[in-house]
């Protein structure tokens, strides 16, 4: 997506090698037109999936994924990283473990949200060792839901879990994939066109 890319390059800040902030647009302060958009974009790459449900992590996948539920016409679920004290009965749960921040959440949705009749479309900011994804799976698993693929803004390409998502059979969409990180320089993998 040229439009993410864009602001990516004008606006991200690389920290290192492997930490790309997008603070000032994303998971910080949020720009809503280019949430709009980045809506817009996975609703039609999802369109013909059935999505019934959306699912993401709280914080920072909540704005994409807001947007692709208002065009998609279903409703969002954010997976809680915090307790709470009218969320603690009856609860999907899961472990994640972010590297970022060096820490791991159990994680939470209220059993009353999934269920098996839905098709539930996982949404988050960043993709890059997969874990989150995977507790996400793992509680659209316990619900006894169907998985209707993955949906990510920005995927590390250079880092593990992508590959380790795909080779799983999950279809992944991401919007800016990135291929490298090194001497401060964002460079994105280029797509190969279908055929």
């Amino acid at each position: 997506m040229k439009q993410l890319q864009e602001k990516i390059l004008t606006d991200g800040q690389v920290l290192s090698d492997s930490v790309l902030k997008v603070d000032s647009f994303l998971n910080h302060q949020i720009d809503p037109v280019l949430m709009q958009a980045i809506g817009e974009e996975f609703a039609s790459k999802f369109a013909d999936e059935g999505i019934t449900k959306i699912l993401t992590l709280e914080s920072s996948g909540i704005a994409p994924a807001m947007m692709t539920g208002l065009v998609l016409g279903v409703p969002v679920i954010f997976a809680r990283k915090r307790k709470s004290l009218t969320l603690i009965n009856e609860l999907y749960t899961a472990s994640v473990h972010s590297f970022t921040k060096n820490e791991t959440n159990e994680i939470s949705v209220s059993q009353k949200f999934i269920g098996k009749d839905d098709v539930v479309l996982i949404l988050d900011d960043f993709l890059a060792n997969g874990q989150a994804v995977l507790g996400l799976i793992d509680i659209i698993e316990q619900a006894d839901a169907a998985l209707g693929g993955v949906a990510i803004v920005i995927e590390k390409g250079f880092q593990s879990g992508g590959k380790m998502i795909r080779d799983r059979g999950v279809r992944v969409e991401s919007l800016a994939n990135i291929a490298s990180l090194a001497n401060g320089k964002v460079e994105f993998l280029e797509e190969v066109p279908a055929g």
